[in-house]
């Protein structure tokens, strides 16, 4: 089972001082996966006695998503020369090997916070991705059969982050997989109000939907007999398609709400477009049967 953890934890050497033959590994090497940030200073230096703790608290502050390297430029004067360093306090950043921002001389705290807080962002988000991983994975559990271990992943997820449409929606699919559909729906009544237009529980609603229909699916052999004996019999055609569709058969359904699209797109007021739509809103858009359905649908619009 999957143990969510998705809190950013801080290196223990977030803060640390560098010489000359450490410098590569402390800032070139050290910033291809996390921002550093270098503070050029002095002991005789009167603002940098004022910068460097407003740098290490806001450093502090970003919670291991950026680094401080701390240079005395009196006893290590190569990385300093070659960066040009000419007065002090001078700060570079670093990231991905190379340096991409910094300044010159003291700053007031705020402006120091927000320039550690831009360069933090060149790194992502550890949250953000250690919740995308979590997603991950639980979908995963999905699909190879582990339903429980998905559910609780998924409400776990939830717990981390309430906003979290993808985890709603697994976990709807989750219960739908368990047959509980009753649970299913109550968890996407109770998704946050910002988030109910999100296309992922517009998704998991479509489902709900269909699973409602194929708890009061008729037989499909019998509904096939009777369109084969009747082709006009529309509410025959479009109670096979509901069939189909909780028999697994998702594009043979396709076709038939096609077919009774293309006889009488407007029987029962539309009802063969209407459950197209709810079969397609279901489904990935970048799906094959709803890409070819959707093509099929617009020419027969469009005819």
């Amino acid at each position: 089972m999957l143990e969510l953890d998705a809190t950013p934890k801080a290196p223990a050497d977030l803060i640390k001082d560098a010489t000359d033959a450490t410098f590569a590994a402390d800032v070139i090497e050290a910033s291809q996966t996390v921002p550093v940030i270098v503070d050029f200073w002095a002991p005789w230096c009167g603002p940098c006695k004022t910068l460097g703790p407003a740098i290490e608290a806001a450093v502090t502050k970003a919670g291991g998503r950026v680094k401080l390297v701390k240079v005395d430029v009196d006893a290590n004067q190569a990385y300093a020369g070659q960066l040009q360093v000419q007065s002090i306090p001078t700060v570079y950043a670093f990231f991905q090997g190379r340096p991409v921002d910094g300044f010159q001389g003291a700053l007031p705290p705020s402006e120091i916070d927000a320039f550690v807080e831009k360069i933090a962002a060149l790194g992502g988000d550890p949250e953000a991705e250690g919740l995308s991983a979590a997603i991950e994975a639980a979908d995963q559990m999905l699909e190879e059969g582990a339903v429980a271990d998905a559910a609780e992943t998924f409400a776990a997820i939830l717990q981390e982050e309430p906003n979290s449409a993808p985890a709603y929606a697994g976990l709807v699919r989750s219960y739908l997989a368990l047959d509980d559909v009753d649970q299913a729906e109550a968890i996407l009544n109770g998704a946050p109000a910002e988030i109910s237009d999100d296309p992922l529980l517009e998704a998991a609603h479509a489902q709900i939907t269909l699973a409602r229909e194929a708890a009061n699916a008729g037989p499909v052999a019998d509904l096939q007999a009777a369109v084969e004996a009747d082709p006009a019999n529309h509410q025959a055609r479009f109670d096979l398609a509901i069939a189909l569709h909780a028999n697994g058969q998702v594009e043979e359904s396709v076709d038939q709400l096609l077919e009774l699209f293309r006889r009488d797109r407007e029987w029962n007021d539309g009802a063969a477009k209407a459950q197209l739509f709810t079969i397609f809103d279901a489904r990935e858009a970048k799906d094959p049967i709803v890409l070819n359905g959707r093509r099929k649908l617009s020419s027969l619009i469009f005819a």
